[in-house]
Parts: structure tokens; C-alpha cells; sequence
């Protein structure tokens, strides 16, 4: 499709003017990037993989009633979303202790935690994204009391929804990150799960081995990528067995 005027480009999307009003095309780029960008590099076939994965991953969850922002996929590295105004919040669900949960309170990574933890960080690259309450959301009007009890229950519900969707494939989901974008049909608003879910936005084990399958490959230097990716794709059958990766990978449709 022609490319619109540019919206936004962040460090693995470009947000282009949908056709219509109200729809955004939502560009993958290959870029990988780390430590809040201080560690970066071009992984082929990332964003063609980060595409089809988000979109099997929305597709689901609209499907069990879970709203999300996605309409369609457009072509290998684009899909049509609907426009939203995104909660300035990353919510973040943690079932086992990993990354900077396990720094900040001593617990061992790979913990498991006595319940799913619902954290929330200020969306802010200069200031590293840092960690708030719901004390901080309430005060700064970052979003109501209302808003918080709907985006609690949408990130629970995410979370069974993956949780029981990697088990059956073998792979331990240890924590992800999602956004909330506001949208309103007539007089009404709701909220609706946007952004992306993929490897980039989950941590992802490998029940028997212990292996990491999402992009602590790239921030520790354990591999490649890509081919961690692609496993996921694989055994989500996304991807076929056979399937090579490049820029035009061999995806199941």
C-alpha cells in the first residue's frame, strides 16, 4: 500500500496515517535494541517475525473477547491498527522473578512468584521508563481509579490467555509488558490492549531447559536473535518446520 505521512517512529516500529480515519499502519523494523537503546544492532528478519507473531498473539485475544488495537495484517512487516490514545504506562506482569525485579528485591531469577505481580512504569526514555504506584498514576492523572481496575483486569487476562498458550508449547512465560490505549465508540470509552505483544515485549523460557527464547538473547549475548524468534514462531506453528528466515520468510498464513 502507499506509505502515508510518518506519525511516529519508535526504536522497533514506524506508526504511519492509516487509509482510513481512525486506522494506523504499524510498520516492524529489524532494529534491536537494549538497556534503553544504549545497545543496539539490525536483526534480519526481526520485524517480519515480531509482525506475524503480534498479530497471532491480537487475533487471539480478540477472539476470546479480550479487545485489542489490531485489525489486519497488510503485508509481512505492516499491520492495520486502530488508532487510540495510549496510556502513558507500560504494564508489566511478572509470574516468575527475571531482569530488574530479581536486582531490586535480592530474589534468585526464575523464582516462582506467589501470584502474578502487576507492576506499572512511566512511559519516559530520558527518564529510563522508571517504575511508579498507582499512588504516582493517581496523582499525576495518568489515568483514573476506574482505568486502573479495567487495566488490571486486561492484563490478567492477557496473562492466563499467554500463560496457558506457551505452556502448551513447552515454553515457560516469565514476564511481558504490555500497552492500554484509550478509544471511543460513540460517547463511550473503553480501553483496549495496543502496541505489540511479541519476543521483544516478553521474557520466555524453555520449560525443560531453561533456555531464553525472547530478547535477553540479544541483551546478554546467549545467540542469535533471530533464530530464537523464529523457534517461537515454530513451535506456535506460525512458522513451518521447514521454514527458513530472511526478509521474506516462509510463514504459515
Amino acid at each position: 500500500m502507499a506509505r502515508r505521512n510518518k506519525i511516529y517512529e519508535g526504536k522497533a516500529k514506524i506508526l504511519y496515517e492509516g487509509p482510513e480515519p481512525g486506522t494506523i499502519v504499524q510498520y516492524f523494523k529489524d532494529d534491536a535494541t537494549a538497556f534503553n537503546a544504549v545497545k543496539k544492532d539490525v536483526i534480519e528478519g526481526k520485524g517480519v517475525l515480531n509482525n506475524r507473531l503480534s498479530e497471532f498473539f491480537m487475533t487471539g485475544l480478540n477472539g476470546i473477547g479480550v479487545p485489542t488495537h489490531f485489525l489486519k495484517r497488510l503485508n509481512m512487516r505492516e499491520q492495520l491498527v486502530r488508532a487510540c490514545e495510549i496510556v502513558p504506562l507500560e504494564v508489566i506482569v511478572r509470574n516468575y522473578a527475571a531482569g530488574s525485579m530479581s536486582k531490586r528485591l535480592g530474589i534468585e531469577e526464575g523464582t516462582m512468584l506467589p501470584r502474578p505481580i502487576v507492576e506499572y512504569c512511566y512511559k519516559d526514555d530520558a527518564l529510563g521508563d522508571p517504575l511508579v504506584s498507582e499512588e504516582h498514576i493517581a496523582a499525576f492523572g495518568w489515568a483514573s481509579q476506574q482505568e486502573m481496575e479495567d487495566i488490571l483486569s486486561l492484563a490478567l487476562r492477557v496473562n492466563d490467555y499467554m500463560s496457558g498458550l506457551m505452556y502448551g508449547v513447552g515454553i515457560r512465560l516469565v514476564d511481558f509488558k504490555i500497552e492500554i490505549g484509550r478509544v471511543f465508540d460513540g460517547d463511550f470509552q473503553r480501553l483496549i490492549v495496543a502496541d505489540e505483544i511479541s519476543p521483544d515485549s516478553c521474557r520466555l523460557w524453555d520449560i525443560e531447559s531453561g533456555k531464553k527464547m525472547d530478547k535477553d538473547v540479544f541483551r546478554h549475548d546467549l545467540g542469535d536473535l533471530a533464530d530464537a524468534y523464529t523457534e517461537v514462531a515454530t513451535r506456535l506453528g506460525v512458522m513451518p518446520k521447514n521454514g527458513n528466515l530472511g526478509d521474506k520468510p516462509t510463514l504459515v498464513n
